[in-house]
């Protein structure tokens, strides 16, 4: 099926501790605390054919900016949530990526966003789905995990929550990039037997992704997208649905990216953590197990981001490309898009 993604390990150490409190970072008694570490993704199926040089450069530099985002808040104490949150909203800022300002059009030329986030210490979660005004959908997502009583809003009840909670609103036309739109026209032309020339390998990916491990030893997940181009009838990938394209325990968290379908029937982000839960797997393992073989036999493919309690920390995929990367404690982003190795922290 194509590269596997380079698996990437970090380990704990000795730093100085830092709690939440006030609404502000305060530095707690020093003692043994994890190191953090922040893996990030920008959606498998990217092929070299499909990306020039300066788009790739492009999408390069919005990962290390992603990146560099949440290790801000890492590098301070804060909570592994609010890096996710921090380095997940850069990505949908960035018109690189099948999330947010990049997102790709739906069948009738709409763009509809959905995201999720999901804490591990405490394992509360949010998701938003169906959304067409909502700048940053990771935003939505937390608020709906925070400031109200259930995980996931859709469509316009979703936006009417958002208004009253203070998350940006934009026309919709800040979503429109001229890209998405002609993959959209070629799709339609497709569907009317007018198109020529190959046909895209992955029309159904695209999405970003983030997990964190902070230093007092909390991960937390998310994962935000347009969706896939010309869906129609209200369609919903698993990037929102908690197990199956996010998920955050205390010992594990999954972002995952490829053929949303997939995914949902395997629940593939909790089947990640649950194999190292329950069966003791490795992380590496577990991921390739569920990514590599388990998806790919039921016929889909993709790729995840997984990190445990542990340091660890699995990057597989089985498409021509991810864009990927992970920074550390020293604040040095790692971004990689195609087949190339990750350096080892």
């Amino acid at each position: 099926m194509g590269k596997r993604g380079r698996i990437v390990r970090r380990g704990a150490g000795l730093a100085l501790g830092w709690v939440l409190a006030a609404g502000a970072w305060a530095a707690a008694p020093e003692g043994e605390s994890t190191r953090p570490l922040l893996v990030l993704h920008g959606g498998a199926g990217v092929e070299r054919a499909g990306l020039s040089a300066d788009e790739e450069a492009a999408a390069r530099a919005a990962l290390a900016e992603a990146l560099r985002a949440g290790h801000a808040v890492l590098r301070d104490g804060g909570p592994a949530l609010e890096a996710v949150t921090a380095a997940i909203a850069v990505l949908e800022d960035a018109p690189q990526f099948n999330a947010g300002r990049g997102a790709v059009f739906t069948h009738e030329g709409r763009n509809e966003l959905d995201a999720a986030i999901m804490d591990g210490a405490s394992g509360r979660a949010g998701a938003i789905a169906g959304v067409q005004r909502v700048r940053n959908p990771i935003r939505l997502a937390r608020a709906v995990m925070e400031a109200s009583p259930h995980v996931m809003l859709v469509g316009e009840g979703a936006e009417a929550f958002a208004g009253g909670h203070g998350i940006e609103l934009v026309d919709p036309s800040w979503f429109r990039t001229e890209k998405r739109w002609q993959q959209l026209q070629d799709a339609l032309a497709r569907e009317r037997g007018q198109a020529s020339g190959p046909a895209p390998r992955h029309p159904y990916f695209g999405t970003v992704g983030a997990v964190a491990l902070d230093t007092r030893g909390r991960l937390a997940a998310g994962t935000s997208t347009g969706g896939m181009t010309n869906k129609r009838w209200g369609r919903v990938g698993d990037a929102p649905i908690i197990g199956a394209g996010t998920w955050a325990d205390d010992r594990c968290a999954v972002s995952g990216t490829g053929w949303g379908e997939y995914y949902i029937r395997a629940a593939a982000a909790h089947e990640i953590c649950a194999r190292v839960r329950l069966a003791g797997e490795p992380l590496a393992q577990a991921a390739d197990a569920v990514i590599n073989r388990q998806i790919p036999a039921a016929g889909g493919n993709g790729g995840a981001i997984a990190l445990g309690a542990d340091g660890s920390a699995a990057l597989p995929f089985n498409t021509g490309g991810m864009y990927r990367g992970w920074i550390g404690a020293d604040g040095v982003p790692h971004v990689a898009v195609f087949d190339e190795p990750l350096p080892l922290p």
